[in-house]
């Protein structure tokens, strides 16, 4: 499933201008600055939470689907299909 859902870690394809949420000063948001989704917008934009390394929340965007990448921690298979040897 490649699209994205509440609670994903994404992370911004380009700056962004935000709103400090405690000291309401415009801040720049750079381009690999990851938040967690926390509501879609029928996937066309997405409420993103932006935390600091102690999870204080600094930051909370509506951001279009097209200017985030879903991040992934957990390999997929491709095209492997294990089977049984055949009875000989």
């Amino acid at each position: 499933m490649n699209e994205i859902q509440e609670y994903d870690l994404v992370a911004l394809t380009e700056d962004a201008i935000a709103t400090h949420k405690v000291t309401h000063q415009q801040i720049l948001l750079r381009r690999g600055q990851m938040g967690t989704v926390l509501m879609s917008f029928d996937q066309k934009a997405f409420l993103i939470d932006f935390t600091d390394q102690e999870g204080n929340t600094f930051a909370m965007e509506t951001i279009e689907t097209v200017k985030l990448l879903r991040l992934i921690n957990e390999p997929e298979l491709v095209g492997c299909s294990i089977t049984a040897p055949a009875p000989i």
